[in-house]
């Protein structure tokens, strides 16, 4: 009987318990982060001078006069025509005339002129920067000494209110400049400068992140959040519209593009997650582009209402969405990525919940908003991330290229040291091939001979027929060895060593040898041209000539030499050799009737030439013999056909 090994599988259950024991520490940490920002919120409150506070004023609104105390909520919206009018008054004492007075309002909503003692010293609706409620812009301005008069003197703040929004108007100080500055440099520092610095760095990583999408296109997480901060970078520098002056209504409606940038930021989520994006997502687009689009047909102000009631939730269910995807991946993947960012969305959703809570003036003292000052934050954390990540990929595809490179150099010495192996292998059996052909030609040529010499001996014939088999196997010999010389390919050397034997073969029968080589170059040459090539040809020579001595009584052998085709490639190399012999009787087939041994000759040649892949022609008529022998354009490397 057989065990079978079964893998165990993880239940439904078991993976709920598995996922909620990863859920719930991590509800808990973003529970400590949410009360950490909070206190954090009320610990970092910049401090205000409270000894030049200016508290009491009288509120001239809506044909009212009352009394109020600062900070207040005026009942007004969209009041440009006839504003809210603050009336108060402080004390100057001659004696402090050494030094110079300033009027500082940390924070106001959405423009203000004040003036001391019916003269206007500061208008805040020349400054671009200080007239948006999201920016927190406080402003001081000197009280020219000529206008201040020993007693009590009078300060009125006009408050311009162009939005849905209620005006509000925080605490006034006035008192000596020195009391004041540093109040001021410090709310400039936290909601002026660091939003700029925020934003001059997203707007360095919305270019890297772009220059990243561009060149890796098929990971759109980078384009998506490239585009998202080029809008946040927009919302940060673009200058404010400030009525009632003409302003373009394109920049007014950028300025409220920030649901737009929130759905990117979701779309960015999802897909950096891996995820695919749900078609019924791009509802998540419709409140910002509803507001884009009715900004630019209708104008002010029904873009800011619009906003307020269908931005300021799209923007807030982003964060919420995010909140959630971020925790499903915690739960999922449990990475490190996945939990800094669902820790940066914390904290952004905590400051959006405190300036709905300023908004709807749950908060009754705050007109602080944060959001915009995190929400940055927030995405230039995941820029930093996401370039960070993509610098590791880089770094680990630089370490892989070092490894590889190594590898490649290893197994270019591996491949070297075969390719050595290899080459003295090639080179050893070469060398054994040439021996075991040279071994065969001393075989099929000067072993007969020599077994002639030695039959004809023990028979007892006389010394003729022991001589001509004696410089037949000198022939041969001599055939052998000089076959064995580097003629470097060129053939036409061997030629001339075997004109030179054929003549001496000839002259004793009184057969004239014409000699002729047509073309200049006689033959091509041959860099693959081995010994054993040589040995095939001259013997196909050597039997054309025996067969024109022994059988055609021939009285002269010419021998024709040319280079037949024009281009190098094209050139094959034609030797010829005809007698003006009787001939003799050839069958269909082209094969020597008749004598056997004839016949058996003319096999031979055939077979040598096949061999070394020329083509062999035969002619025979009464008149005399033609053998024709084209050679190759390039001689084979094996000796296979020869058996």
């Amino acid at each position: 009987m057989s065990e079978v090994a079964v893998k165990p599988l993880v239940t439904p259950k078991a993976r709920r318990r598995l996922q909620l024991a990863r859920l719930v520490p991590y509800l808990l940490l973003q529970a400590l982060i949410v009360i950490a920002c909070i206190l954090v919120l009320r610990l970092l409150q910049p401090s205000d001078p409270d000894d030049f506070a200016l508290s009491e004023f009288s509120l001239q609104e809506d044909g009212v006069t009352r009394a109020v105390t600062l900070p207040h909520f005026t009942a007004s919206r969209y009041s440009l025509a006839d504003p809210p009018l603050y009336s108060g008054s402080f004390t100057f004492r001659t004696v402090d005339a050494s030094a110079a007075w300033s009027v500082f309002l940390p924070r106001f909503s959405n423009a203000v002129e004040v003036a001391v003692n019916g003269v206007v010293i500061l208008d805040s609706r020349r400054d671009p920067t200080a007239n948006r409620p999201d920016r927190n812009t406080p402003e001081i301005a000197p009280i020219p000494s000529s206008l201040l008069r020993d007693g009590t003197n009078t300060i009125t703040v006009r408050l311009f209110v162009w939005g849905p929004l209620k005006g509000f108007l925080d605490t006034v100080y006035v008192g000596p400049d020195e009391n004041l500055r540093g109040a001021y440099e410090t709310r400039t520092l936290l909601f002026v400068t660091l939003p700029v610095v925020f934003s001059a760095w997203q707007s360095i990583l919305a270019v890297i992140l772009a220059i990243m999408w561009l060149m890796r296109r098929h990971e759109p997480v980078y384009g998506v959040l490239a585009i998202a901060m080029v809008l946040g970078v927009i919302q940060a520098f673009l200058p404010p519209p400030v009525p009632p002056a003409h302003s373009s209504r394109l920049a007014a409606v950028l300025l409220a593009s920030a649901p737009i940038e929130s759905a990117l930021i979701v779309v960015f989520a999802v897909l950096f997650f891996g995820w695919r994006w749900p078609r019924y997502g791009t509802l998540l687009f419709a409140p910002g582009l509803a507001v884009f689009v009715v900004g630019l047909v209708a104008g002010q102000p029904l873009p800011r209402i619009l906003f307020l009631f269908l931005g300021i939730p799209t923007v807030g269910i982003c964060l919420l969405l995010m909140a959630g995807v971020t925790a499903a991946a915690v739960v999922r993947r449990q990475d490190a990525a996945s939990f800094t960012l669902g820790c940066a969305v914390t904290i952004v959703l905590t400051c959006w919940g405190h300036d709905m809570l300023s908004v709807f003036e749950i908060l009754p003292n705050e007109r602080t908003f944060i959001s915009r000052l995190s929400y940055s934050a927030m995405l230039v954390a995941i820029g930093a991330g996401l370039t960070w990540r993509f610098a590791r990929a880089l770094n680990q595809v630089d370490s892989f290229a070092g490894q590889l490179i190594a590898r490649v150099r290893e197994a270019e010495e591996r491949l070297k040291a075969s390719f050595a192996r290899e080459e003295e292998r090639a080179r050893a059996a070469a060398l054994a091939n040439e021996r075991t052909r040279l071994m065969r030609d001393l075989h099929d040529g000067l072993g007969g001979q020599l077994v002639s010499i030695v039959a004809l001996s023990e028979r007892g014939s006389n010394g003729a027929p022991i001589a001509d088999a004696a410089r037949a196997a000198l022939k041969d010999l001599r055939l052998v060895i000089d076959s064995m010389d580097d003629i470097g390919g060129d053939l036409m050397l061997a030629l001339g060593s075997w004109r030179e034997r054929a003549a001496a073969q000839l002259r004793p029968h009184d057969i004239a040898l014409d000699w002729h080589v047509t073309t200049p170059q006689g033959l091509p040459l041959h860099p693959e041209l081995r010994p054993w090539h040589v040995i095939q040809i001259v013997r196909i020579l050597d039997e054309a000539v025996t067969n024109a001595v022994k059988h055609a009584k021939a009285r002269k052998i010419a021998v024709r030499i040319e280079t037949l085709g024009g281009a190098p490639q094209d050139r094959r190399g034609v030797i010829s050799i005809a007698d003006d012999g009787q001939g003799f009787a050839l069958a269909g087939n082209g094969e020597a009737t008749g004598a056997s041994q004839t016949a058996r000759g003319l096999r031979n040649m055939k077979s040598r030439a096949c061999r070394c892949g020329a083509e062999l022609e035969l002619g025979s008529s009464p008149s005399g013999t033609s053998v024709r022998l084209q050679l190759p354009r390039r001689f084979p490397d094996s000796d296979a056909a020869s058996g």
